[in-house]
């Protein structure tokens, strides 16, 4: 289990370096750049190419690359073009935040969508089809309306929760619940049915399997057979998918944040991009990077304690 595990870790070192020179390149092609930002509207031309050079922001890209990238040997992310805050101070403060929403947004898609698909498996063809006109309909629905049209309802209309914001658990857990229900249901509603619609499958396809015959033909009780047996041959097909929406969730989280008012990562690269400070964008794609290597890890992990065989293989 060990060696699986590290060959992962070995794999993800390669993917950290394409990500940040990816995103480094992609951000150079954005017109303009954070010294004439700084420089103000009143800088003249001399001005602006002074503060370029101080920031070493008249080098080439491969040049700005490599500077950077000797700063992460050595520990550290960069300092914020704009604001002159260590980029790892930033990126701390609002890491929580998003991990609350993406890690919210996904145990919730898949709780529900399990519990969904588990009916729906033990209800017939009708439920089946019905999962699969809902798993459609929340594919369709962009979650920035969802979340639009929940502030209306539920914090408008009926004022029983925050519209905006966010308190540190720290300060409040209850709130920290209630800043964050609005912004996880609006982000898991989509997961939620394509999780249902994934179990009911697996669930279905585990019980047409001969040893799910000799349980019940051994009398076994059907509770046991559905929960310990075939929910668990089917567990590896909603571990994939569960770790596809926590992905997907962290792209989600930057609309999503945006409309609540939240101060996580995905918040921070918008308004990073729009001053194109860079090491904050590096930072940001560096972060997310790496949550989507974990993302990826505890799905192996995942993997290894449901089947045994992956663990032979």
């Amino acid at each position: 289990m060990k060696r699986i595990l590290m060959r992962r870790l070995l794999l993800s070192v390669p993917l950290l370096f394409v990500a940040s020179a990816v995103v480094f390149v992609l951000q150079s092609l954005i017109p303009g750049d954070a010294a004439s930002q700084l420089a103000g509207l009143q800088a003249t031309r001399e001005d602006v190419l002074r503060l370029q050079q101080q920031l070493h922001l008249d080098e080439p890209v491969w040049e700005q690359y490599w500077r950077w990238l000797g700063g992460v040997f050595h520990g550290s992310l960069g300092t914020s073009l704009t604001n002159r805050e260590p980029v790892t101070a930033a990126l701390g403060a609002r890491l929580p935040v998003t991990l609350s929403l993406v890690l919210g947004a996904t145990l919730l898609a898949t709780v529900l969508g399990v519990a969904l698909g588990v009916l729906a498996g033990r209800a017939g063809s009708f439920a089946g089809r019905v999962i699969d006109l809902l798993s459609v309909g929340g594919l369709a629905v962009p979650s920035f309306w969802l979340g639009l049209l929940l502030i209306s309802l539920m914090s408008v209309r009926l004022g029983l929760l925050p519209a905006t914001g966010y308190v540190p658990f720290t300060d409040s857990p209850n709130a920290w619940a209630q800043s964050l229900l609005l912004p996880v249901t609006a982000l898991a509603l989509s997961g939620v049915t394509a999780v249902a619609k994934q179990t009911r499958e697996s669930m279905l396809d585990v019980l047409r399997r001969p040893y799910i015959d000799n349980l019940r033909a051994n009398g076994v009780p059907e509770r046991r057979v559905v929960f310990r047996h075939a929910l668990r041959g089917a567990a590896i097909p909603i571990c994939t998918m569960s770790s596809i929406l926590m992905v997907g969730a962290l792209g989600g989280s930057v609309v999503i944040e945006q409309v609540f008012g939240l101060p996580g990562l995905g918040s921070l690269a918008v308004s990073a991009t729009g001053s194109k400070d860079i090491p904050v964008i590096q930072g940001v794609a560096v972060y997310f990077t790496l949550l989507v290597v974990a993302a990826n890890l505890l799905t192996d992990i995942a993997y290894l304690l449901i089947d045994p065989r992956v663990r032979a293989s």
